[in-house]
């Protein structure tokens, strides 16, 4: 009796002490800048994802675009479907790392090119109503304080501070009005309703790979990441890391 006791207890023991919950990382993009800002340019960010070395990436690309994207790579070395091609993070950089890294790309943008149109149109029309000057200007002053403090930081582009803490929270400022001031007029395209849906597809995705001790990286632009991080951070079944943490001291240096 005493020894399946003591049999017992063990097995408890090590069942606590193993844990497979998968690390997440939000990885938060800069998307055209890429080709044009060095702190973090392409080549930067191909060796950043060296560096992590992910099993699983969950892309800002439509799951109804992927496959055209794939196969148009594999077999002329481009990418030339259209809305895949807007983003040098996939057309430069993560797609050709297929070649040479064994990770699993997977589709999770809830977009569609017909929330895009629609989006602008709205957005024109609500700058060019003179009715709705006020909101249109409170949307700007907030825009310009999140800029700004962007700016001051002296490290607008550089890759950790864009994936800081700090970095959100300036992002937040503009965000959060241009979500109560707009989200329900533009529909599904609304801050809060494309992101609802861009995580509802993130969620499948981490749920598929539940607790099989994967390294996942999230890579969307940068604004939707404190979006998620809050949603993410409800979750006990993942280990929330840091670009930091997922990236060696030495590597860093």
């Amino acid at each position: 009796m005493r020894r399946l006791v003591l049999l017992l207890l063990f097995t408890i023991l090590f069942a606590c002490d193993t844990d497979n919950r998968n690390e997440v990382l939000v990885l938060g993009l800069i998307q055209g800048k890429h080709l044009t800002e060095p702190e973090f340019s392409t080549e930067v960010l191909r060796e950043m994802i060296r560096d992590i070395d992910p099993d699983i990436i969950l892309a800002e690309i439509p799951p109804d675009r992927f496959a055209k994207a794939m196969t148009s790579y594999a077999e002329t070395g481009i990418v030339n479907e259209y809305r895949v091609a807007q983003f040098p993070e996939y057309v430069d950089v993560i797609i050709p790392l297929t070649k040479e890294m064994d990770f699993t790309l997977i589709p999770t943008s809830a977009w569609t090119e017909e929330m895009a149109n629609d989006r602008l149109t709205k957005m024109r029309a609500i700058r060019d109503d003179a009715n709705r000057e006020y909101e249109w200007r409170k949307y700007g002053l907030a825009k310009y304080i999140a800029d700004s403090i962007k700016e001051a930081s002296g490290r607008q582009y550089d890759p950790y501070w864009i994936n800081s803490p700090a970095y959100d929270d300036a992002s937040e400022i503009a965000l959060r009005v241009y979500n109560e001031l707009f989200n329900e007029e533009l529909g599904p395209g609304g801050w809060d309703n494309i992101n609802k849906a861009h995580y509802e597809n993130i969620e499948k995705a981490l749920k598929e790979y539940t607790n099989q001790g994967k390294r996942i990286v999230i890579t969307y632009g940068a604004g939707h990441k404190g979006w998620f991080l809050r949603k993410l951070r409800e979750r006990d079944d993942i280990k929330l890391i840091s670009l930091g943490e997922a990236i060696s001291l030495d590597s860093q240096d």
